[in-house]
């Protein structure tokens, strides 16, 4: 036995066949601006730097020559 509502979904809108879309008309980018480039400003750190930004590498004598701490014997 069928449902007497499954009939109404048929009349109901958007079940009727898409129109065909058209293309929008396109519109010309508007103009870049320039904007003016932050200046960069190198930060002093705490540590001595190399070239690369990494700490200068100094020989402790807390630290093994790969630069692990060195565990104190008893």
């Amino acid at each position: 036995m069928r449902d007497k509502k499954d009939n109404a979904t048929i009349d109901l809108p958007g079940f009727a066949p898409a129109a065909p879309m058209e293309p929008e008309p396109k519109r010309p980018p508007p103009p870049r601006v320039r904007r003016a480039a932050m200046k960069q400003v190198q930060l002093e750190l705490l540590e001595e730097t190399d070239t690369t930004g990494l700490p200068v590498w100094k020989r402790g004598d807390d630290l093994d020559l790969t630069g692990l701490p060195v565990w104190k014997k008893d």
